[in-house]
């Protein structure tokens, strides 16, 4: 039995074009701090993964099922409603950087913010840090 390819990839497309499409202008005026800052706190280039998400770094996960894959450590999409954040959660700090970041919402295990200024950038630079720290310590570089 063969498993399923992942749909979400790295793949080869341009970053900076694909930013450079991003709407409203807010939006990519925001998505280009975030990349600048993800790039920062991860050490690692931004690289498209899939149509729509810039991720940072990347881990292999293997689930209890069997299916295993790659995926990058952090990431973040420029969608039209609000830019969405993909950072892990479970770590020590979690919930109480969380109640400090300001208007957001979530999802199954992304984080949503419609401008970077409906939250305060320091707590969400911790946030960052930690989730990639968590990341690190859950799944070691090979």
């Amino acid at each position: 039995m063969t498993m399923a390819e992942n749909k979400t990839q790295a793949t080869g497309v341009s970053v900076d074009a694909f930013l450079a499409a991003a709407e409203p202008e807010q939006r990519r005026s925001d998505a280009r701090i975030l990349r600048d800052l993800m790039t920062r706190i991860s050490g690692e280039p931004a690289m498209m993964w899939g149509p729509s998400i810039i991720g940072f770094g990347r881990y292999r996960y293997r689930y209890d099922s069997g299916r295993e894959g790659e995926m990058a450590r952090i990431g973040f999409s420029p969608r039209k409603a609000s830019l969405v954040l993909y950072i892990a959660g479970g770590f020590p700090r979690h919930d109480a950087l969380m109640a400090q970041l300001g208007r957001f919402t979530t999802g199954k295990s992304c984080l949503y913010i419609k401008t970077l200024s409906d939250v305060d950038m320091g707590v969400l630079e911790a946030l960052i840090v930690e989730s990639l720290d968590y990341m690190l310590e859950t799944y070691p570089p090979d």
